[in-house]
């Protein structure tokens, strides 16, 4: 029960004018407030100065430019803009949705986005637009160790400046390559005992290696007394090749029909093989079809065929008989170039990478592996357009590897 004063009343209870009085003094002070606000100018962000304390630990020590300094610049950009525009005041709170733009990149203006890179170097200094005196068209990689250096270097030499050197490394060994000049300018990527696929799957994303009209993936050891790069691309370009290799010398490195160099030709699209290996002479391996050692891409055979290559498959068998299904019709644009010719020497370097387990030598298991991942990836190709056709769909091309 509630104590009573000595009138007999709560002391709990209050007379109505002293809540009027409360209610009376909290409104006045709320107006008085709103006046004394509106009554200081605005005050303006780019003459806000932190605290020295803050900004020496953020500060770039090599540059000596300050956040400070970046923030004004930043503010004092901004503030060029007319603050009674419309317009500028509706980009302020301007809500970015582009669906058609890069996954990810839904909630940027579409021209800031950058979807696509380059592999060119650029410097540390100066103005980014002078950062190249050229842009190489071509790019070429080669998979490598370094025992192979000198077929390397002699190879390297037959591809002018309008190539872009990239040398994905499997022995980690990569410091000891600037012996050669060129090396200092080209690209070095080190992962232990990986394949060409591996690095191609990782590295050479469309995106990335958009710039380059051609793109050549390339073993390590290949003879190249006899090839000129630049001549390779024009007779590639006469042609309409969109996939290509360089012709091999018939006596050595053979596999197939197809990849032999013809004498007597620039370039070729078709052969006979063996009775009975080619069901349809449009196709594999008896046209439509180069080996996957020295092959030639264009910017967009490459698009497809990097979405073709599997991430766990890394020795690309099978490839070769189905980079057909990335250009139409294909018997026309996969060729072999015959006057441009190199030297398969069949090097098992990368093979010896491998790890001898039951008896076997390093080689064997890795020849195993490529015979295993052949079957598998065939088995994928034939699942993947049967799923395709039952969505009744047809496809244009054969689906048979």
């Amino acid at each position: 029960m509630a104590k009573s004063g000595p009138s007999g009343r709560s002391v709990f209870s209050r007379k109505p004018n002293e809540s009027m009085r409360l209610i009376t003094t909290t409104i006045i002070g709320v107006v008085f407030g709103f006046f004394i606000g509106i009554s200081f100018p605005l005050v303006n962000i780019t003459k806000l100065h932190f605290p020295s304390s803050i900004l020496s630990s953020i500060e770039d020590r090599n540059s000596g430019i300050t956040t400070q300094a970046l923030l004004n610049h930043a503010w004092t950009s901004a503030n060029t803009h007319d603050s009674d525009d419309p317009d500028w005041n509706d980009v302020e709170t301007l809500k970015i949705y582009v669906p058609t733009n890069p996954r990810g990149a839904e909630r940027l203006p579409p021209n800031i986005i950058v979807a696509e890179s380059d592999l060119y170097p650029r410097r540390l200094w100066g103005i980014p637009s002078e950062d190249l005196p050229m842009k190489q068209k071509y790019l070429v990689t080669f998979t490598v160790g370094y025992d192979q250096k000198n077929n390397i270097d002699a190879a390297v030499k037959k591809f002018s400046g309008n190539f872009t050197i990239v040398l994905f490394h499997y022995d980690g060994r990569t410091s000891e390559w600037d012996e050669f000049e060129w090396s200092k300018t080209a690209i070095h990527v080190s992962a232990r005992k990986q394949t060409k696929w591996w690095y191609a799957k990782r590295f050479l994303h469309p995106d990335i290696v958009a710039e380059y009209d051609y793109i050549f993936i390339w073993d390590e050891d290949l003879g190249v007394e006899h090839f000129n790069a630049e001549e390779y691309i024009k007779l590639v370009r006469k042609h309409g090749l969109e996939i290509s290799q360089p012709g091999l010398e018939p006596n050595k490195g053979l596999t197939w029909q197809m990849t032999k160099r013809r004498g007597d030709r620039e370039v070729h699209k078709e052969t006979e093989e063996k009775p009975g290996w080619c069901a349809d002479p449009h196709l594999p391996p008896c046209a439509a079809f180069v080996e996957i050692m020295a092959p030639v891409f264009s910017r967009d055979a490459w698009r497809c065929v990097w979405h073709m290559i599997q991430n766990d498959l890394v020795h690309g068998w099978g490839l070769d008989f189905a980079l057909r299904k990335c250009v139409e019709p294909a018997h026309e644009k996969i060729g072999v170039v015959d006057s441009q010719w190199v030297v398969h020497q069949v090097v098992p370097s990368l093979g010896n990478q491998g790890h001898a387990e039951n008896g076997k030598a390093p080689w064997e298991g890795v020849r195993e592996r490529c015979r295993k991942e052949w079957g598998i990836f065939q088995n994928r190709m034939a699942e993947a357009e049967k799923a395709y056709k039952e969505k009744g769909i047809g496809s244009s091309n054969s689906t048979s590897l």
